[in-house]
């Protein structure tokens, strides 16, 4: 015991000329916990005999650095996306377009009409602010902002259909990303689900029959993330609307990923679009914002006036709106497509865009650069729930190393990351989503690695 005594108190410890830097750069509460933290841990080392003799101030400092770095080391990181997916859900989605990160930043840096009516000097609503927007992309009467688009289904089922009916096809029955059930966000809603049609068929005489007795909404789901091939038959939207309108029954379309343009034209299978959804009669229709359409993160829900203004005025509303900076970056992203320039400006849609030779000509000044790789076809895909089975083709650069795996994990702890895939023991590289402005820390970062591979 008598050597602990030689470890100096954390009074002691604060009037350094070290801690005084420490307390400079991460506040004096947090250094007090730190140097505490490090202390108490020294002690316990050495009564276990982990440690002969207790460390000197400087170490036991040196110590607190570190870990003081490591609390306040920020997890959430940019990284430079190789690997193909457009849409990577794990890596965020949808990069934004510059005029979408200039109106977000633009309003998150002061205050802003949010919520004021510059006219009458009162309070105004923030749910006018994408719905023009809105009506004039997709001719809906009205349209409502959320977080997400999971919030969005939430929302409406809770506001259209609590303890009532709600008849859904059997085969839509669907799991999203992170557990998202619709049964159980069904239940949670207070609706009744009334399942119809078999796992891989459902007629329009099973919605007739449904629909017969007292029903809120008939819903359909688009199966954002798999495909059902094979023995299966599903009636067009146009012809359950005609079912449900003869029965005075609204219809929901969660279409998910919200397109507003035909993926078609890039090579890709046809995802339905908003349009055609709205084309077809859908008295309802939630979609992402952070998907196909390119935008942050949202829930978009469009349609008829009277049912939207219920939607607005139910409780749940509140707690799943949207924020200034969502809302600022949705606008912009929208402008993008009422301006005809989706293609020019919106990351995502450049990306599905780019020719093939664009392509080649970027992996083949890669490989130029490095000095080493081989341009190779390959693959990319949509990704996030959307087009699933689809890919695009496209040009790799291809890495031989030693260990792909090994590789990727040192291209993990580049800064900043670099997340690539591998074939064939070989590391891939896509340039279809490696953003322009990140090349250049892309080569760096490879160059650095392939001289110590």
């Amino acid at each position: 015991m008598t050597n602990l005594r030689s470890l100096p108190s954390v009074e002691q410890m604060l009037q350094t000329e070290a801690a005084a830097y420490l307390i400079a750069r991460f506040g004096r509460p947090l250094t007090l916990d730190a140097i505490r933290f490090v202390l108490d841990d020294t002690r316990a080392r050495f009564r276990s005999g982990l440690m002969p003799d207790p460390p000197s101030t400087e170490l036991i400092l040196a110590q607190t650095e570190s870990q003081l770095t490591a609390w306040t080391k920020s997890t959430l990181l940019p990284v430079i996306n190789a690997s193909g997916v457009i849409l990577h859900t794990n890596l965020g989605r949808a990069p934004l377009s510059d005029a979408t990160l200039r109106a977000m930043d633009i309003l998150s840096r002061g205050y802003s009409t949010l919520e004021f009516d510059i006219e009458s000097g009162k309070r105004g609503s923030r749910l006018i602010h994408t719905e023009s927007l809105l009506g004039k992309l997709t001719g809906a009467e009205a349209a409502l902002v959320v977080n997400n688009c999971a919030s969005a289904v939430l929302l409406i089922l809770s506001a259209l259909a609590n303890k009532k009916r709600v008849v859904i096809s059997r085969s839509q029955l669907v799991e999203i990303g992170g557990g998202f059930r619709v049964p159980d966000v069904m239940k949670q809603s207070g609706a009744k689900l009334v399942e119809v049609g078999t796992t891989n068929k459902v007629r329009l005489s099973d919605y007739k029959t449904a629909a017969a007795e007292p029903t809120a909404l008939i819903m359909r789901v688009h199966r954002s993330n798999f495909k059902l091939v094979g023995f299966t038959e599903e009636p067009e939207l146009k012809d359950i609307v005609e079912a449900a309108y003869a029965a005075g029954v609204p219809v929901v379309d969660d279409l998910g990923s919200g397109a507003l343009y035909d993926t078609a034209k890039y090579g890709l299978a046809h995802e339905p679009t908003v349009q055609e959804s709205m084309r077809a009669g859908a008295d309802i229709i939630c979609f992402s914002g952070d998907k196909l359409l390119g935008g942050p993160q949202a829930g978009i829900i469009i349609g008829r006036a009277d049912l939207i203004s219920k939607i607005k005025k139910h409780p749940l509303a509140r707690a799943v709106r949207a924020d200034k900076a969502c809302l600022a970056g949705l606008s912009a992203t929208l402008l993008h497509y009422l301006k005809d320039e989706a293609e020019r400006e919106v990351p995502i849609v450049k990306m599905m865009s780019l020719t093939l030779k664009q392509i080649k000509g970027r992996a083949e000044a890669w490989a130029a650069e490095l000095g080493q790789g081989q341009i190779v076809e390959g693959e990319s895909t949509v990704g996030g729930g959307s087009l699933p089975g689809e890919s695009m083709p496209t040009f790799l650069l291809s890495l031989q190393v030693k260990s792909a795996e090994k590789f990727l994990r040192a291209l993990r702890k580049n800064n900043p990351p670099i997340i690539a895939r591998t074939e064939n023991d070989k590391v891939l590289l896509d340039p279809r989503t490696v953003l322009p402005e990140q090349e250049g820390a892309l080569l760096v970062g490879l160059k650095n690695l392939l001289k110590k591979a």
